[in-house]
């Protein structure tokens, strides 16, 4: 079996590092998570939902999968949504897609990958759905970036329109869904303008 071993003292250090800095911070951690926002990203081990958001451990609840998709046959992804709006009352979900995505760019040719084309189908449908925008776009990292962006809007449309959603801004629940997406060469996030709050 593999070692792993440096993992447990990178742990032991990151976990000192924190204590040195903030000496009550895994004591008031441990106490209860109560998070405004719920990321739904990219498994991308390059987009850190914390880390570019700039924020500290229990301040975003996260849910991830290949190309940050919001599928309503997913009781995963459902059920997360589920808890952070009724349990935790998250006032924003952000739906992060990232520029150069490997699923996205997967989706768009022609070779099979096993069990992920299902998942992966998904994204071709988003395609189908912008046919005629997507076919004008000849230029391949275009064309990449721009069904990254489109992705993020219709799984923005597929969180509104999740039951948990609808039943919560129908209770006037103060929650908005957002759409961004991050550029991994810069580390900026983009908005897509596409908030929903349901009204």
């Amino acid at each position: 079996m593999t070692n792993i071993s440096h993992l447990f003292e990178n742990n032991k250090k990151w976990a000192a590092q924190i204590t040195e800095d903030n000496p009550d911070f895994f004591e008031n951690l441990s106490k209860q998570q109560s998070p405004k926002y719920l990321w739904i990203g990219c498994s991308d081990s390059r987009v850190p939902a914390n880390d570019l958001l700039g924020m500290q451990p229990g301040e975003v609840f996260v849910h991830r999968n290949i190309a940050n998709q919001v599928i309503h046959t997913d009781l995963n992804c459902l059920s997360v949504i589920q808890f952070a709006v009724d349990i935790l009352k998250v006032q924003h979900i952000i739906v992060c897609g990232h520029y150069g995505c490997g699923g996205v760019i997967a989706s768009l040719n022609d070779k099979s990958y096993g069990l992920i084309d299902n998942w992966l189908r998904h994204l071709q449908d988003v395609y189908r759905f912008h046919k005629q925008e997507m076919d004008a776009v000849t230029d391949e990292k275009e064309r990449v970036d721009r069904l990254c962006e489109l992705n993020v809007i219709e799984q923005v449309a597929n969180v509104s329109n999740t039951m948990t959603l609808q039943n919560a801004w129908r209770a006037n629940q103060d929650i908005t869904v957002h759409g961004v997406v991050y550029n991994l060469h810069d580390g900026i996030l983009k908005d897509l303008k596409v908030s929903s709050n349901g009204k």
